[in-house]
């Protein structure tokens, strides 16, 4: 069995690939999500990311659909103290923003969705730059000690606004965020890399990169001349354009090969080796693509196999 990694300085354990929900409510219907969410939780997931503004962006959806989702699962399957829910504020169109007020009524939402009364992770989804950290710790600690909130952390975040945040917490011993996730994969690595990684490594984050497979492109069903039907399929192409998208599918091939293990795997392995990193977030709109992801918890590379996927990348 996969073995769970702890999430900073937080008490939360999880498994090593954290499912993304954004495909809940969206490309895959109830009962596809359900299938999904059984089968990640077989083969000993526990940690689930989603966000109230998931999927907003789909015509005649209003947010929270992928709650919603999770919620109702949550409640027929009776283990919403096996799971460690993650969810974000800042996006859903009625909860713009990081005022106290807004976050207050976000999370309120937030639970009503999941069917339950606390949420084990809640990220500040997209900084707003002109909210004083101080309002938005502020809001968020409130939460924590109403027991609403068990942990808080950050995403889409300077490392300017998160040291400030860092700083406010630890001056007035308030909650303090425990993790951060990143845009961060084989292909964008400039994203995390530097002052933002060096500030988590410093501080003791844990990084909950997204994006980490490249929106599709490291699962290399991305090839010349080849034709996906995905929702990101434009945006996932493009690396193929790009000699560092072909000199990273070519490393990745020879890995998986030597493996043999799918490429989203040693991707996914590549990013869960790296400094902070505890868990990268990955969706499945099908159960027969979990594997690949799951598979990350059991695939190890060898520092001479990191490094080629590291230079292949600069």
């Amino acid at each position: 069995m996969t073995s769970l990694r702890k999430l900073g300085p937080s008490d939360l354990e999880v498994f090593p690939l954290a499912l993304g929900g954004n495909v809940f409510g969206w490309t895959a219907d109830e009962d596809q999500s359900f299938a999904v969410l059984d089968a990640y939780t077989a083969a000993g997931g526990n940690f689930l990311d989603t966000a109230d503004s998931y999927s907003a962006w789909v015509e005649g959806n209003r947010g929270g659909e992928s709650e919603a989702v999770l919620g109702k699962w949550l409640k027929s399957r009776g283990n919403r103290a096996d799971v460690v829910v993650a969810t974000k504020v800042s996006q859903h169109p009625e909860f713009r923003g990081l005022s106290a007020a807004t976050i207050k009524g976000a999370a309120d939402a937030s639970l009503r969705r999941l069917g339950t009364d606390y949420i084990d992770l809640y990220y500040t989804h997209f900084d707003q730059p002109d909210v004083p950290v101080e309002e938005i710790i502020g809001a968020l600690d409130t939460l924590v000690k109403a027991g609403k909130v068990r942990h808080i952390a950050a995403s889409n975040i300077s490392a300017e606004r998160l040291r400030a945040s860092l700083e406010f917490s630890d001056r007035e011993g308030l909650a303090r965020y425990v993790a951060l996730q990143p845009h961060y994969n084989l292909v964008s690595r400039d994203t995390y890399e530097g002052e933002l990684q060096d500030l988590a490594e410093r501080t003791g984050l844990a990084a909950v990169p997204y994006f980490a497979l490249a929106a599709g492109f490291l699962t290399g069903k991305y090839r010349t001349g080849a034709t996906v039907e995905s929702a990101r399929a434009g945006s996932a192409a493009r690396h193929l354009e790009t000699e560092r998208g072909r000199r990273v599918l070519a490393a990745l091939d020879e890995i998986a090969a030597a493996h043999d293990v799918p490429v989203a795997t040693v991707a996914l392995a590549w990013l869960a080796a790296q400094p902070t990193v505890v868990a990268p977030i990955a969706s499945a709109r099908t159960v027969e693509q979990l594997p690949a992801l799951t598979g990350v918890g059991e695939l190890t590379l060898s520092e001479t196999e990191i490094g080629r996927l590291t230079r292949a990348s600069d």
